[in-house]
């Protein structure tokens, strides 16, 4: 007898073939029939007629990896029908390294809330290496599949002793150190390692300010990991510095594969940028020219919607940007940032580093900031600019009086990227492009973009710039066979990781960004989607049905439906 039978749906496969309407037979976790018609007994039968079966989707850029050991249930993506997430992006992870010590890394970086921070710290399990790390995480009651990247912050922290990553070059010994546990947790099943040259990225805790270890490193120390990941067949994600074009030809270095195995690269972001209209059309030639004519295995990766974020007066990873911009965001309390707002000689170098063009890495177009809630309530709705010509004055100046006597009770939002449907679609439909980034458990109160893979499927719906089975294909049997995970299609001998999608529901826009009160941050706000209720009728982990017409089942997070994912 089946466990589960699922009948006249639309069937797509996740490997881009067209959809084939029939019935697929699941026991013990796994699909063990797919044919037109099944008469088998089961012990529950679903009728998907007017549905759609696709797999489950798979999240290529998180940062759960502390929310996991919170909320293992990983709700706000499951309920988009995503089964399956890649953690320890831009060389965070937890994977090894004393408690403390992580949660300074990790904190400023992902904007978490020090309640937040304080509560995983007083659970925090210290585990001796990797390999222990993904015993742990075995051990979770996982809401969905886990494939781990080893961080390099993480490694080269526990390796030299926090200050001394902050500071100086390893050793030739601390090298050798770092080569033999990234090499070990390689081999024990992380699917590879990710770095960083971001310098938006910074510490908090006793460093604050200061950019994080993995970006303190030279050329020799990235191509190491790099190689070890040559070597093995697995993924290397790399967040470069965009302030820095040198970043990008020792990336390119890596990443040639000529008379040696390709490097199984991944580099954020390709983005369309409203600060430089013309950046996205630079990334197809040289995808073009690494992957073709250099040997490379390159894998960009860009986000399926307007890349907007929510900022609380000067509280934002925006103003990770400039120096100023980061000495407001290094303060802990509205009494620091106030005192250095009253300091004229801090306003005059706040203002002259929003204005410069250099280097940035957002617009700083106060015509395309809008306030979304003040005491003033009449400002709400009004870009800065619009209310700085009601009060006669130039708007960067209206913004830093209005950051100063408001502070956190002065939310705005901005669109830095991907605002224009051609460009976004095309970056969206690259062979060498993954859809992902969507940063899901990160920034938790600025961004939430937990439907990435849904946003697609509405656009290749809505504008037919892509078939439906391309775009589901685009988002589960490419990224897994790219990362070379075991899952993202529907064959028989599979995981059980289903979703059951109303087509008819994904003719909308894309969804809006709203705020909550999150029980699973106890009550901390987070931004989330809720526009997919009416299009995922059902997703199915290891056979078992934890979403239901929108409704995330009291079994997410208290029992074990994930599992940890190994290369295959």
């Amino acid at each position: 007898m089946l466990d589960l039978l699922i009948q006249n749906g639309l069937i797509f496969d996740g490997l881009g073939s067209a959809p084939v309407r029939g019935d697929i037979g699941i026991k013990n976790g796994q699909i063990i029939n797919l044919a037109p018609s099944l008469n088998i007994p089961a012990r529950e039968v679903v009728d998907a007629a007017g549905l759609w079966v696709t797999p489950g989707f798979i999240d290529i850029h998180t940062h759960y990896d502390l929310e996991l050991e919170i909320a293992p249930g990983l709700s706000e993506s499951v309920r988009h029908g995503v089964t399956s997430v890649v953690i320890g992006n831009c060389s965070l992870s937890i994977a090894i390294g004393e408690p403390q010590m992580l949660a300074d890394i990790f904190q400023r970086v992902e904007t978490l809330s020090h309640r937040l921070i304080a509560k995983w710290l007083q659970k925090s399990v210290s585990w001796q290496t990797p390999a222990e790390y993904l015993q742990h995480l075995q051990q979770l009651p996982l809401g969905v599949n886990i494939a781990p990247l080893l961080g390099h912050s993480a490694l080269r922290a526990e390796v030299m002793g926090l200050e001394r990553s902050l500071k100086v070059q390893p050793s030739k010994f601390e090298l050798k150190v770092m080569q033999r546990i990234a090499a070990d947790a390689l081999d024990a099943g992380f699917v590879g390692i990710s770095i960083d040259m971001f310098p938006w990225h910074r510490m908090s805790g006793e460093w604050r300010g200061m950019t994080i270890p993995s970006q303190h490193a030279k050329f020799k120390e990235y191509a190491m990991l790099a190689d070890l990941c040559r070597r093995r067949d697995r993924v290397f994600q790399v967040t470069p510095n965009l302030q820095r074009l040198a970043s990008f030809v020792d990336i390119l270095r890596m990443g040639v594969g000529i008379g040696k195995r390709p490097l199984r690269l991944t580099v954020l972001s390709a983005l369309d940028a409203v600060h430089n209209r013309h950046l996205w059309k630079i990334f197809s030639p040289i995808l073009y020219i690494w992957n073709h004519l250099l040997g490379g295995n390159v894998r960009f990766q860009t986000l399926t919607e307007p890349f907007t974020i929510y900022s609380d007066g000067s509280v934002t990873p925006l103003f990770e940007d400039f120096p100023t911009g980061a000495q407001l965001n290094s303060c802990d309390s509205r009494q620091e940032r106030q005192k250095l707002w009253q300091s004229p000689a801090f306003r005059r170098q706040f203002r002259q580093e929003w204005l410069r063009g250099k280097h940035r890495s957002f617009h700083r177009d106060l015509n395309l900031i809008t306030i979304v809630q003040s005491p003033q309530s009449s400002w709400e709705g009004l870009s800065f600019a619009e209310i700085a010509r009601q009060h006669q004055q130039e708007p960067v100046d209206f913004f830093i009086q209005a950051l100063q006597e408001y502070d956190t009770d002065l939310r705005w939002v901005g669109t830095g990227a991907n605002d224009r449907l051609q460009p976004r679609l095309a970056l969206m439909q690259h062979p060498y492009i993954l859809p992902g980034f969507t940063d899901a458990g990160a920034h938790v109160r600025n961004l939430g973009y937990y439907d990435g893979a849904l946003s697609l499927l509405k656009q290749a719906i809505t504008t037919k710039f892509m078939s439906p089975e391309a775009a589901i294909y685009r988002v589960t049997g490419e990224p897994a066979q790219w990362f070379r995970l075991d899952t993202g299609v529907l064959k028989v001998g599979a995981k059980a990781d289903v979703v059951l999608l109303n087509p008819d529901a994904l003719n909308q826009p894309i969804s809006p960004q709203v705020e909550i009160l999150d029980p699973v941050l106890d009550g901390e706000p987070r931004m989330v989607k809720r526009g997919s209720d009416e299009i995922v009728s059902a997703v199915y982990i290891n056979g078992v049905r934890v979403v239901n017409q929108g409704k995330v089942s009291d079994r997410l997070g208290c029992e074990k439906f994930g599992t940890v994912l190994s290369p295959c």
